[in-house]
Order: C-alpha cells, then sequence, then structure tokens
C-alpha cells in the first residue's frame, strides 16, 4: 500500500496540507464543522467514508468517533496520522450493529455510492433514539458538470428530500455558501471561484489568486437555509 503517511490526490478525497487543493478541503472542512455541532457531547459517532481522517479527528473532539473508509491505503493512512479509530468497510455493507451509535455522519459521500437507499437504512438502523444522521453532498444545481468522475449520482434538493423523506419521518435541509471573503473573491474573479478552478489548473493561475486560495478557511463558508443556490447541501435526520 505504500508509505501510510502519505495519499495521492485522485479526486475521489480531499486531503489537507495541499496548496492547490485547499480550496475544497476547507469546504469539506467547513462541512464538518456544521455538522459536529448536531452532535451531542460524548455521543458515540460513525464517520462513514471518513477518507483521510481530518473530520473522524475532529468530530472526536465530540465523542467516542470512528472512521469508516473502503480504501486500504486511506485507512492505514488515517490511522498512522490521527490513532487507531478507523478500520475498512464496504458502505453498502456497513458493520453497523442495530441501536449501537448516537450520531452517523456521511460527509461527501453519498455521490460516491451505487446503494444509497440501503446505505442510508443501515445507518437509520443503527441509530439509537434519539440519535441523528448528518450528511453533506454536492448541490447538482450548482456543482459544474462532470468535474468528479467518482460521483455515481449528484442530487438537488429535492431529489435529497425525497431519497430522506423515504427513510426518515423529518429531514432539515440547508446549504453551505461562500462567505463575505469568498463572495469578494467570486467577484474580483468574475466568476465563482470553483468553476475558475474547473476552468484553469492552479499553477496556470495568476500568484494572487494562488495566495487567496490558499489564505481560505473553513469559516470563509457559511450555512444558508436556502439549499437551492447552495454549493453543498446538508441534512440532519434525527431519530425520534
Amino acid at each position: 500500500m505504500g508509505d501510510p503517511r502519505y495519499l495521492e490526490l485522485t479526486g475521489e478525497r480531499t486531503l489537507p496540507d495541499v496548496p492547490e487543493e485547499n480550496y475544497w478541503f476547507r469546504r469539506h472542512e467547513a462541512a464538518y464543522r456544521l455538522a459536529a455541532r448536531a452532535v451531542p457531547r460524548g455521543a458515540r459517532i460513525v464517520d462513514a467514508g471518513c477518507g483521510e481522517g481530518y473530520g473522524t479527528a475532529l468530530l472526536a473532539r465530540r465523542g467516542k468517533a470512528a472512521g469508516l473508509d473502503l480504501d486500504g491505503a486511506t485507512v492505514a493512512h488515517a490511522a498512522a496520522r490521527y490513532g487507531p479509530r478507523f478500520a475498512r468497510a464496504d458502505l453498502c455493507r456497513p458493520p453497523l450493529r442495530r441501536g449501537s451509535v448516537d450520531a452517523v455522519l456521511a460527509l461527501q459521500v453519498l455521490e460516491h455510492l451505487v446503494c444509497p437507499q440501503a446505505f442510508l437504512a443501515t445507518c437509520r438502523d443503527a441509530l439509537r433514539p434519539g440519535g441523528v444522521l448528518v450528511l453533506s453532498t454536492p448541490n447538482r444545481l450548482t456543482f459544474p458538470a462532470g468535474l468528479n468522475p467518482s460521483h455515481v449520482y449528484e442530487y438537488d434538493p429535492a431529489e435529497l428530500r425525497g431519497l430522506l423523506g423515504s427513510l426518515f419521518a423529518e429531514t432539515t435541509v440547508f446549504g453551505i455558501a461562500h462567505g463575505p471573503r469568498l463572495r469578494a473573491l467570486d467577484r474580483a474573479l468574475g466568476e465563482p471561484v470553483p468553476r475558475r478552478l474547473v476552468r484553469s489548473s492552479y499553477r496556470e493561475l495568476r500568484p494572487w489568486i494562488r495566495a487567496a486560495l490558499r489564505a481560505i478557511r473553513a469559516r470563509d463558508f457559511r450555512s444558508t437555509a436556502e439549499p437551492e443556490g447552495a454549493l453543498d447541501l446538508v441534512a440532519l435526520c434525527p431519530l425520534r
């Protein structure tokens, strides 16, 4: 599997500490920080599709967090960097016992799955009463078409509500959008940041744009109650 300290940037998952990836990484980090607010302290948490492991490490500040990912090299990296709280698992058959956890998070995961219904049903069954499923996924209405070939299907807000509503009695969908600093950068570029990143490689960008991208932090994104125009969709599904 190679050196577990390093992961290759393939586009299937984002990584910290990579300058050309910083916009996407901070956007994912913002989703984790928003999602963590829905998780009670001391909770037993599963981070399904944990990727590099940075999000599971963040969630471990809230409770007992475990990360699951299909890729063995990714799991080895996460365990080497963040500690032994990671396991390899197929999310079409996640190893979650009924009523065993307080929260399941699946951030930027649903769009990669060929088995969304089965995955979500297992997540619901794994929750204890009062538990919550939190997921995020790119908004098809604003996500550049064809940007990520590892995506099986990208959802719009109505489709996401329909999918989750078939399994959960209560679902709240909101969005993640650019905050003031990123909106200012959109204006300076004359187009949204992600559209520019699709059109131009990082090396082709002017130095001032690269510097602005490297300076982005999770706090430069905000939540919005209007998901139709959001960058990413976030759903909270409590189990009553």
